[in-house]
């Protein structure tokens, strides 16, 4: 069945705002209270909770609220534990988990985990193994049998098995060919993001956030899908929100670090600026012209578009 490519936003949170499980509790109900349809968090070994309980605890905070992580990093995580996380955590939601699944990218964290930082390749075809790894567990009933060449499982039956049927919805994320294109045949939701493939997201990534790089991604993203795009969620983090009476000045600003003119810096996924109701024309706009319908915003501004969600959320 076609998606219906409905507006839903997910409130992307890391920590709890005053350090206490109060906090952490609260603020996950006023992203449900705000509209937003999911909680999602980052995987990484820096300052903020780790993402399997504290999605648990969000769980038990929260009715209608989903949650998940965008992503959970392939190589911190074992498929194998990852897959009885993920129904686990599904039941304690009663299935409002969404699986999500990354290759691995920030260079800091594996520096400082004594990981090997392996070959962009490697590390996808590791993620690639593993995509088929957790789906397997999950969305069999019964003994799953996997032979690869990073990981192996034999005979083994996963549980509990998730309330979702066929399992939770799978997120896959990325920014490079290879990745988009697997993420269009095998996920639920696939996230539009920066190329990040040597391990930093900093100013060098701009020039692959523009618009014609967005469209370029979405291209190869039809391309793989083939007939099931109709079926697919596309999703994209917003990073940057600016609530001003000058957007076209802003923009002009912003323009020189992206490579491109005032026009197309105004249509940049990752960032969102102008009054809240030029934001939700924008978000509109972005729907049509990119078909991304479900948007993620960091952690600083999501109060901020509390109104924008209010008005777009479900629409």
């Amino acid at each position: 069945m076609a998606h219906d490519r409905k507006f839903r936003f997910a409130a992307q949170l890391s920590k709890a705002p005053d350090g206490s499980a109060h906090s952490w509790a609260t603020q996950a109900r006023k992203a449900e209270d705000l509209g937003y349809s999911a909680l999602l968090m980052p995987d990484h070994f820096g300052d903020q909770l780790a993402p399997v309980p504290a999605l648990a605890a969000v769980a038990a905070a929260t009715t209608t609220l989903r949650m998940g992580s965008l992503v959970f990093g392939n190589d911190y995580r074992h498929p194998f534990v990852l897959a009885k996380e993920a129904a686990t955590l599904d039941v304690l939601s009663d299935g409002r988990f969404e699986m999500s699944l990354g290759a691995g990218w920030m260079r800091t964290d594996y520096d400082e985990a004594g990981l090997a930082y392996d070959h962009p390749a490697v590390r996808v075809a590791r993620f690639e193994e593993a995509v088929k790894v957790v789906q397997g567990l999950l969305r069999t009933d019964g003994p799953f049998n996997f032979h690869g060449e990073h990981y192996e499982v034999l005979g083994h039956t996963l549980t509990p098995r998730p309330v979702q049927q066929p399992g939770p919805p799978l997120i896959i994320g990325g920014g490079g060919k290879r990745v988009l294109s697997f993420a269009a045949r095998q996920a639920d939701v696939v996230s539009i993001n920066v190329n990040l493939r040597e391990g930093t997201s900093g100013a060098e990534t701009a020039a692959d956030a523009t618009p014609e790089r967005t469209r370029t991604k979405i291209g190869w993203v039809k391309e793989a899908a083939g007939d099931r795009f109709a079926d697919l969620e596309l999703n994209s983090l917003i990073g940057f929100v600016m609530v001003t009476d000058d957007a076209a000045g802003l923009a002009g600003q912003m323009g020189p670090a992206f490579g491109i003119d005032a026009a197309d810096a105004l249509h940049v996924p990752l960032a969102l600026i102008g009054t809240l109701d030029e934001m939700v024309e924008e978000l509109e706009w972005r729907r049509a012209e990119y078909g991304i319908s479900y948007w993620s915003i960091e952690s600083d501004a999501w109060e901020t578009l509390g109104p924008v969600v209010a008005k777009l959320a479900g629409t």
